[in-house]
């Protein structure tokens, strides 16, 4: 779009000036002419959902502001990005689209993926995607630490763009480690703990005591068992305690029957309860 901005002329030239618009049917040196699109802009932005469409007039943002708000969407874009994904960003992620981000400010984040984890262009899109808040994760006090003790425990392909890796890179080492002490406390070694983290990564989203502990305490006290089966079947923790474990194992407990906790679990509602009627 083209906007024109006149500058008004003196009173002894209006005369001349007027004769000037009217002959020439280029704009005389007083007329200055520059390109804006803002209007471009604030349309293109609601199609992203960046700006919602239903946004009242009197509280778009300026053109400055479109302007800084563009430059981000143009510097993802050339991380890969497409406009597809720009909504799920925006409603998971609104302070990306901050007027006052500086996309240079989440440019370590794209530098570490790729060099460190590694992840090509399109896991690393991938991550974020699943979890836009590695993008305001500092590299080197929070992404680079987690990243090392992950890989010291084990863990492999994390670069594959999976709700759990993209979570798990955006965890504190200090609450992977709890997990770790945990872990330990039932009388795992070190080994031990690490392997049961790298057969359920999972683990270092769950709640020690909401979760974790009260699974432990069951799986002893309720149901006679010992930590051994847990190095064998780790996967135990993955299951509800309401909904899964109690239920199966009463309904063993009455049929005296005793399985491994592998086939007690895993196998579907049909299947189980086909089996021990």
């Amino acid at each position: 779009m083209l906007r024109t901005l006149c500058l008004i002329p003196t009173p002894s030239s209006s005369s001349s000036s007027s004769s000037l618009t009217t002959s020439n049917p280029h704009p005389p040196s007083h007329f200055i002419k520059f390109r804006t699109s803002y209007r471009e802009t604030l349309r293109y932005l609601k199609t992203l959902r960046i700006i919602s469409p239903e946004t009242n007039p009197k509280k778009l943002p300026l053109p400055d502001a479109t302007d800084q708000i563009l430059s981000t969407v143009n510097f993802l874009k050339s991380k890969g990005f497409s406009d597809p994904d720009f909504p799920r960003l925006a409603f998971l992620s609104p302070k990306l689209f901050s007027p006052t981000l500086d996309p240079t400010d989440i440019a370590p984040v794209f530098d570490f993926l790729a060099a460190e984890l590694p992840a090509d262009p399109s896991s690393s899109c991938g991550l974020i995607l699943r979890c836009p808040d590695l993008l305001f994760s500092d590299v080197e006090f929070c992404l680079r630490p987690t990243l090392h003790y992950l890989k010291q425990l084990g863990l492999e392909k994390l670069g594959a763009p999976t709700n759990l890796n993209a979570h798990l890179l955006n965890t504190r080492v200090e609450k992977l480690k709890r997990k770790m002490r945990f872990l330990r406390s039932l009388a795992l070694s070190y080994e031990e703990a690490a392997n049961v983290c790298v057969r359920l990564p999972a683990i270092f989203g769950y709640s020690v005591e909401n979760n974790l502990r009260p699974k432990y305490e069951y799986l002893v006290k309720e149901m006679g068992r010992s930590v051994e089966e847990l190095k064998k079947f780790p996967q135990y923790f993955g299951f509800s305690l309401e909904k899964r474990i109690v239920p199966r194992h009463l309904h063993l407990k009455e049929r005296n029957v005793e399985i491994p906790l592998n086939r007690m679990l895993l196998w579907s509602d049909q299947k189980f309860y086909a089996k021990w009627k």
